[in-house]
């Protein structure tokens, strides 16, 4: 995404090391011979191309809608399908031609027309009305569009169908755990790690959330906080993606630096709402604090592990903090109900010392992403604790105040540690 910045900016650098004397000219030549070529970008012609192809779309859409009851079904269902066969034909011709990027789009809008023929043929045929089944569907065919022609498009597609079609299962059966998603969330996995693609590695990552929301929103937990079952989603998806960016293969190494990404600011944001919502500024619940599920524990449980495993094998101290800061979020939630009578002073310090933990993690391996989680992280809690509705302000700006002077004598004392090189 950024190779075009980062050429350069190396090309700026070997003149000025050229100039400076500190590499020879053929040394300069010999790096930049072994650079391979730069991938075809998306230039001003082929953005005009996809605005005009999408506004024809359009138009072509807006007629056959505007006169939809005056066709008669079966020439309806005719342009349903010639829509997907021209779709997919310009397509192969785009893909033949190196157009990969016009491919793409063309297979995502053959994917959201075939959707749209399954919604206008129930409609014209009275079909059942099973929606959340209609999108399951829909879903089924975008992937395997994504699967016949690698289109990422296709596959975003797909996963917000899936991801509806989730949704609308936990809502008609709350009491019921919607596990055959994490099926289709697997597939789409598999594909990420077969075609080796940061985006469908972002694209996977973003699915897993809402069935990890929608899940902890479900009522019939009886006043447990959904922020607690939101920590373990957060802790699995931390651990397990540190964990597959661990193995050797750099199928692996990708799809999972893109899965501890999304880990570490879902839990920066998870310790936010704990404090947020636990604490009553946002009110989810009316009752009291109750036990987690089980499985949800096990989920965090396995995320803290995963972690562990991770930076025994890396054998990198970042990712022992990064372990930390998942089981200090994680150990808040059983915190909170033990100080229900006062205010969850522990609680708060495990949060506050579990982003801590996620910045210096961030710093020690040079993860950007995971530095900026943190300081996220660092930000929404202290702004949590100080606007919390139960217990004095005057207590709480001393906490805060002790807690920054053990930072300080912490920072201090690191400082005298670390070799005046490292500093």
């Amino acid at each position: 995404m950024f190779e075009k910045t980062y050429r350069d900016r190396l090309d700026a650098d070997l003149a000025r090391w050229e100039a400076e004397g500190v590499i020879a000219p053929a040394a300069a030549a010999a790096i930049r011979n072994a650079l391979p070529p730069l991938p075809a970008g998306i230039n001003i012609a082929v953005v005009v191309g996809i605005v005009g192809g999408l506004l024809i779309a359009a138009a072509f859409l807006a007629f056959v809608a505007a006169h939809w009851t005056e066709i008669a079904r079966l020439v309806r269902f005719a342009i349903l399908l010639a829509g997907m066969i021209v779709t997919g034909a310009l397509g192969a011709w785009f893909a033949a031609r190196g157009r990969e990027v016009l491919a793409d789009l063309c297979a995502s809008v053959g994917a959201i027309i075939f959707g749209a023929g399954i919604a206008l043929v129930g409609q014209m045929y009275h079909l059942g009305e099973d929606f959340a089944g209609g999108m399951l569907l829909w879903s089924i065919g975008a992937f395997a569009a994504a699967l016949l022609t690698g289109s990422r498009g296709a596959l975003a597609v797909g996963l917000v169908a899936a991801s509806v079609w989730t949704c609308m299962r936990i809502h008609d059966a709350p009491d019921v755990l919607h596990l055959p998603y994490l099926v289709v969330w697997l597939i789409a996995a598999g594909l990420a790690f077969a075609w080796n693609s940061r985006v469908a590695a972002h694209l996977v990552a973003l699915a897993v959330l809402p069935w990890w929301i929608a899940t902890s929103l479900r009522f019939e937990f009886e006043g447990a906080q959904p922020s607690f079952v939101l920590a373990n989603g957060a802790a699995l998806l931390f651990g397990a993606g540190l964990a597959i960016a661990a193995a050797s293969s750099p199928r692996a190494g990708r799809l999972g630096s893109v899965l501890s990404i999304y880990g570490a600011f879902a839990l920066a944001a998870v310790a936010f709402l704990e404090v947020t919502t636990v604490d009553d500024i946002i009110r989810f619940r009316t009752g009291t604090v109750s036990a987690q599920p089980i499985w949800a524990i096990l989920c965090g449980v396995a995320g803290v592990i995963l972690a562990l495993v991770s930076a025994m094998l890396t054998k990198r101290a970042g990712e022992l903090l990064a372990a930390c800061a998942i089981g200090l979020v994680l150990l808040a939630a059983p915190i909170w109900p033990v100080s229900a009578a006062g205010e969850p002073w522990f609680a708060y310090a495990a949060l506050l010392c579990a982003m801590l933990c996620l910045v210096v993690s961030g710093v020690l391996d040079e993860v950007r992403p995971r530095i900026v989680a943190g300081w996220l992280g660092i930000a929404g809690v202290i702004a949590g604790i100080t606007w919390a509705v139960k217990g004095s302000l005057l207590r709480r700006s001393a906490f805060l105040a002790g807690a920054g002077i053990i930072a300080v004598v912490f920072a201090t004392a690191l400082n005298r540690m670390l070799p005046r090189a490292e500093r």
